[in-house]
């Protein structure tokens, strides 16, 4: 079946036969929202608004625009801008004898850690020597299992007795 070729012609009275459709539903719609309890007619039969078309801007227009603004920042920027510093002060640097200083209170404080924690560590070597010096009673095993005697079941006994044994 050859499908037939879709000229403008064709194309605008497709479109313009949809939206006729459209509109006779949108008027059976509306009937429809009447006869509801509480519908009004007036909101269903309203389409939904269209956007404007928006206008174009000439790029003269966008040019003027743009350095009207720029010219404003620059403006705002002036007003905020701080006053220029005074020449910053050079930055400062210890001396070999400060940083001697420095080093050997860190030092001494290093080793005042060590000695504590050496101080520490004596203290607790010397309680566990006194907790290993106190002798604990020994612990107690089970006796050595010693061979039970058993009493003989009575078919032992018969046993024993037919073979010649005394009882």
């Amino acid at each position: 079946m050859p499908t037939p070729k879709l000229t403008n012609e064709i194309i605008a009275a497709a479109v313009e036969g949809y939206e006729a459709q459209k509109i006779r539903i949108d008027g059976k719609i509306a009937e429809l929202r009447a006869m509801l309890p509480g519908g009004s007619p007036e909101a269903a039969a309203a389409p939904e608004p269209t956007k404007p078309k928006r206008r174009k801007m000439s790029a003269a227009a966008r040019r003027r625009i743009a350095e009207a603004q720029r010219k404003r920042w620059a403006e705002a920027k002036k007003a905020t801008e701080p006053a220029p510093k005074e020449a910053a002060k050079p930055k400062r640097r210890i001396s070999k004898e400060g940083l001697a200083r420095i080093v050997a209170a860190t030092k001494n404080r290093w080793a005042a850690v060590r000695a504590a924690k050496a101080q520490q560590e004596k203290a607790t070597a010397k309680k566990t020597a006194k907790k290993k010096t106190v002798k604990k009673a020994p612990k107690r095993t089970a006796p050595a299992v010693a061979q039970v005697q058993r009493r003989p079941s009575a078919s032992q006994v018969e046993a024993a007795t037919s073979l010649g044994g005394t009882e």
